[in-house]
């Protein structure tokens, strides 16, 4: 079986080593971009299994990202879950709106995570 692998689009160094750490203790490979436009190349040329995507990234921000993760036929099956900060009422299904397949909040609950990613990608493979 081949090794799940993850794409993490995030700016803010602290939670990109954080979720990267969750992930590989998980058991993912893990892919990783510092912006949307590094995101948007990686995702075109890797086709990761799921993207884990920061809303407020620099060059191209996550909620266009999404949308053209979305509209694109090379990157439209893969799962795009937002992993952001923006949690007031409202935020979730505007991430949905944009494209999103699915929404984690920050602060991350460690003790959770890894269940929520499983369910995702379980979600991508029954698709």
């Amino acid at each position: 079986m081949n090794q799940e692998r993850i794409l993490v689009i995030e700016d803010n160094r602290d939670n990109l080593e954080l979720v990267r750490f969750l992930l590989e203790r998980a058991g993912y490979a893990v892919l990783e971009a510092a912006n949307g436009a590094d995101g948007w190349n990686l995702a075109q040329r890797e086709l990761p299994d799921l993207i884990l995507l920061d809303m407020s990234i620099p060059e191209i921000d996550g909620w266009v990202l999404a949308g053209r993760l979305k509209a694109d036929p090379v990157t439209h099956l893969i799962p795009v879950v937002a992993i952001t900060g923006h949690t007031l009422p409202g935020d979730r299904q505007r991430t949905l709106d944009a494209g999103c397949d699915g929404y984690i909040s920050k602060p991350l609950d460690v003790i959770d995570f890894s269940a929520k990613i499983k369910t995702y990608l379980s979600k991508a493979d029954a698709a």
